[in-house]
């Protein structure tokens, strides 16, 4: 199958074949090509040029043609942070912070991660499956080609067990690339409770060897925080996954600055994630690893939590990633083009940045640069095209807007559902 997009407008984050990271200065520069042709065979970018070589051009048969006059094209969104497996919305708790609460109030009366625990065990395979199928959906047509998906809300052997083949499914049942991520260190569950040796116990020995035989993850992550997990027990914990061939991830700094990032860069994490409490020793150490540094504008947004330091941390030199940490009780949303408004709008981050930090970044973050995150001959063909916009920066300002009309994944348009 080949697919031809011409008369582009615009044809976005052209970059070459490393792999790398855009990092500091590099973010506020895009490179683009306007008046643009991109053309695509079976699930590959083959080629790009400008519309001036049109005639020098022979072999243009057999195609599929898509017009994109006036249209915007763009490598899809990777979405690297996301806990879209899950039973039952948590909008009660919502209610319970209009009305004062905290996150820690909720958590210590039942909520929190362990509301969606109790609901997660109760719930089928199959009815997670075809739950999430619906947000993989959603998130497919606002524009994200890849998405991470974490365990977390099982915290027992079984129901762990059964989110990591939920999310084996819907690798084979979803066009999106999807990468899992054992999240077993998400809370302490309340048949552990002053027996946290105990559960870490069981993560080490029983589901990690187990995930490891059926091939369920890639990544191992841990909440990092006061009354979760120390900084030495994330370590503890990230050691051990990468001997069962799973790569760290922490999520770090959100309600307190309390050492997971730290205890991430020592373990060689790929990413550290959310970093609202992040200050100068984290942004030092950053900038000596090759840990990416992840912000998740939807939960700090939902949860009116503290800013993360943004742009302190691209003017420091490093990279910078955006994910939605979609999930039901602090980011119900995945929505990629709200995470790069609201990072431009309340962290002054540019759209350049942010489209940076939302593409080949948070590719980065998710082990997918060298096929995903950029316009680059031989990567994935998973591109969207806009609809008629007069610019780039349009994205984050019409920021209530659906923006996107065509969706290519594996080089092939998904049908709208």
């Amino acid at each position: 199958m080949k697919l031809l997009i011409k008369n582009i407008k615009s044809l976005v984050q052209i970059l070459p074949d490393n792999g790398y990271p855009v990092a500091g200065e590099d973010m506020k520069t895009i490179t683009h090509l306007d008046d643009a042709w991109l053309a695509i065979e079976e699930d590959l970018i083959t080629g790009y040029g400008s519309m001036s070589d049109w005639e020098g051009i022979s072999d243009w048969t057999n195609l599929q043609v898509v017009d994109a006059e006036g249209k915007f094209v763009f490598p899809s969104w990777c979405d690297s942070h996301t806990h879209l497996v899950f039973a039952g919305s948590r909008e009660g708790e919502f209610v319970d912070r209009i009305n004062g609460l905290s996150y820690e109030d909720i958590a210590a009366r039942g909520g929190g991660i362990l509301n969606s625990s109790k609901r997660l065990q109760e719930a089928s395979e199959e009815e997670l499956t075809e739950s999430a199928l619906k947000r993989l959906e959603e998130i497919t047509s606002q524009g994200t080609g890849a998405v991470e998906i974490k365990s977390g809300y099982g915290l027992s052997l079984e129901s762990e067990l059964k989110m990591l083949r939920v999310i084996k499914k819907l690798k084979t049942r979803s066009p999106l690339t999807i990468k899992a991520t054992f999240l077993g260190a998400h809370a302490v569950p309340p048949t552990y409770k002053n027996k946290k040796a105990d559960y870490i116990d069981l993560l080490i020995h029983e589901m990690m060897p187990a995930i490891r035989d059926e091939n369920l993850a890639e990544y191992c992550d841990v909440f990092c925080e006061n009354n979760y997990f120390t900084p030495q027990e994330t370590v503890q914990i990230l050691e051990a996954g990468k001997l069962h061939g799973m790569t760290p991830k922490v999520h770090a700094e959100q309600l307190s600055n309390y050492g997971g990032v730290l205890a991430g860069v020592k373990c060689g994490a790929i990413s550290v994630d959310h970093l609202e409490y992040v200050g100068d020793a984290e942004i030092k150490a950053l900038l000596h690893s090759a840990t990416m540094p992840t912000v998740l504008p939807g939960a700090a947004f939902f949860l009116s939590l503290p800013h993360p330091p943004a742009r302190r941390m691209i003017d420091a030199g490093l990279p910078l990633a955006l994910a939605s940490d979609f999930n039901p009780g602090s980011s119900p949303s995945g929505n990629m083009n709200l995470m790069i408004a609201i990072a431009c709008i309340q962290y002054k981050m540019t759209p350049e940045e942010a489209i940076h930090a939302a593409t080949i970044n948070s590719a980065y973050a998710m082990g997918l640069s060298k096929s995903h995150g950029s316009i680059t001959i031989g990567k994935k063909a998973n591109v969207f095209i806009t609809k008629a916009i007069p610019s780039l920066g349009f994205i984050p300002y019409a920021f209530g807007s659906n923006l996107i009309e065509t969706i290519i994944l594996n080089g092939k348009i998904q049908e709208p559902k």
